[in-house]
């Protein structure tokens, strides 16, 4: 088994406890004892905890689309993919023990303090509602009544919200709901 370099060890125990505990709640000195190095190794890499934040966001991002290309990969009917998209946001809930998203989470904690971080939440959320658009208009390329933009925010509102309760009801329910939309507004 490959060693792990010291930059993605610092990268992982600082993701882990931004993720669970929060980025204002986790001090530099937790993360330099969690990954086992001296501060040193830390700055030589990190020169501050803002950029180990952006180390933190990109890591996530890179993982949710990887995530994601794996869990659909065999899938080619542009429907199922977008319904296999929620059962990968339902996946992801359940394995987080319904702890929700990465990126909406950052952004409560640290809103407006950080523009850089807002910005990099907001345009990951693009880069999704992107994605399924392209599903949305393949799915819907012979059906000329279909409102291509419109069925493309519907179906990222309704994944998000689903996320959202999901958090809050510690359940799946929510994505198990708007599966049967989705499904009605794809047929």
């Amino acid at each position: 088994m490959k060693k792990e370099k010291v930059q993605e060890r610092i990268i992982r125990v600082a993701s882990d406890l931004f993720y669970r505990q929060g980025f204002n709640s986790t001090g530099i000195n937790q993360i330099i004892a969690e990954a086992g190095i001296a501060i040193g190794s830390l700055y030589n890499h990190f020169s501050s905890k803002n950029d180990l934040l952006q180390a933190y966001l990109i890591k996530q991002e890179v993982e949710w689309f990887k995530g994601f290309e794996e869990h659909s990969s065999k899938i080619s009917d542009p429907g199922e993919k977008i319904l296999s998209l929620i059962d990968y946001r339902k996946k992801l809930q359940q394995s987080s023990k319904f702890a929700g998203c990465h990126f909406i989470k950052i952004v409560a904690e640290v809103g407006d303090s950080s523009p850089a971080v807002s910005d990099f939440a907001r345009q990951h959320k693009e880069k999704q509602k992107e994605m399924i658009r392209t599903m949305v208009t393949e799915q819907t390329e012979n059906k000329k009544d279909i409102n291509t933009d419109m069925l493309t925010e519907q179906i990222f509102l309704l994944i998000e919200g689903a996320v959202v309760t999901s958090t809050i009801n510690k359940n799946t329910d929510s994505f198990d709901q708007i599966q049967k939309m989705i499904k009605a507004q794809l047929s």
